[in-house]
């Protein structure tokens, strides 16, 4: 088995690198947070001081971080991971970061003849826990096959979509989908509550149904009960569609719906919701649609 390392202990980092160690592989893992790094030593993940300690313990390096800059401090920094990086190690960033950074940390990894892949995934907390995320991982056919089975441990959707940057290109066009429909989503639960219709069961014949997605199934009871305890949080959200609408615009590409939906997202960051989670989204429709108190 490998010799796993993990930097980004978060909501989405420590059970995936949980996961990696139920699968049998050793995890060293680091965070700038001890309480994260103590969680994750609860699930058999080891400690690490520093990164270069994470990277000279592995035979993977994998980054899980909030956004691009983080990933280029982290990978590209004085004492980062490339610092210390050989060229036999593969290391695999899974966060969500613009494509064109991905591609340039590539480029300068690949001077050093470093493979790095871009592995963003899709699934939530949920997905995280239960190992069945879905990754779509940007870079060499090589480094890929070599780490097929640290991904397997995690995801149960693997693909490889591309050349490096091709992972966030596609989490991005994901990012865009979960969007549209968590805001179609937020619209039918109040469009069924105003016709006094009972939510829970014509929400349940809908999923049976084209209506039917992973994203009626894991947020719809977050979106009945306004309960909005984060699995993935509204700030990251936002900064996911800020890289989905400025990509688009290089490419000249209109995103009709999309740019509507990436307000609603900004409208709940900006009235306080940066730590809710993405279902937090039916606030606003709530608020241009009932009278408020």
């Amino acid at each position: 088995m490998a010799r796993v390392g993990f930097i980004g202990l978060g909501i989405m980092g420590t059970p995936m690198a949980a996961n990696l160690v139920a699968a049998g592989h050793t995890v060293v893992g680091f965070s700038r947070r001890t309480a994260s790094i103590e969680k994750a030593a609860e699930r058999g993940v080891l400690s690490a001081s520093s990164i270069k300690d994470v990277v000279e313990e592995s035979d993977f390096v994998i980054t899980m971080l909030p956004d691009s800059p983080d990933v280029e401090k982290v990978l590209l920094g004085e004492d980062g991971v490339l610092a210390f990086a050989t060229k036999e190690q593969v290391i695999i960033d899974m966060s969500t970061i613009r494509p064109d950074v991905a591609r340039a940390i590539a480029q300068k990894a690949s001077v050093r003849g470093v493979a790095v892949l871009d592995a963003p995934v899709s699934g939530g907390e949920a997905g995280a826990i239960e190992g069945v995320l879905s990754i779509m991982v940007g870079g060499t056919a090589e480094a890929f096959n070599k780490a097929s089975e640290v991904f397997a441990a995690m995801g149960k959707t693997i693909v490889h979509v591309g050349p490096a940057g091709s992972g966030q290109t596609v989490k991005a066009a994901n990012q865009l989908m979960v969007a549209t429909n968590l805001q179609g989503l937020a619209e039918a639960v109040v469009f069924l509550e105003a016709h006094g219709v009972s939510v829970a069961p014509a929400l349940e014949v809908l999923g049976g149904g084209l209506a039917g997605s992973t994203v009626l199934a894991r947020k719809s009871k977050n979106m009945m009960t306004r309960e909005f305890t984060p699995g993935f949080r509204m700030d990251l959200f936002h900064k996911d569609m800020g890289i989905v609408t400025s990509a688009a615009r290089e490419a000249g590409v209109s995103l009709l719906v999309g740019s509507l939906v990436a307000q609603v997202i900004a409208a709940v960051v900006a009235q306080g919701g940066a730590t809710l989670d993405q279902s937090s989204m039916i606030t606003i429709v709530d608020k241009l649609s009932r009278p408020q108190d």
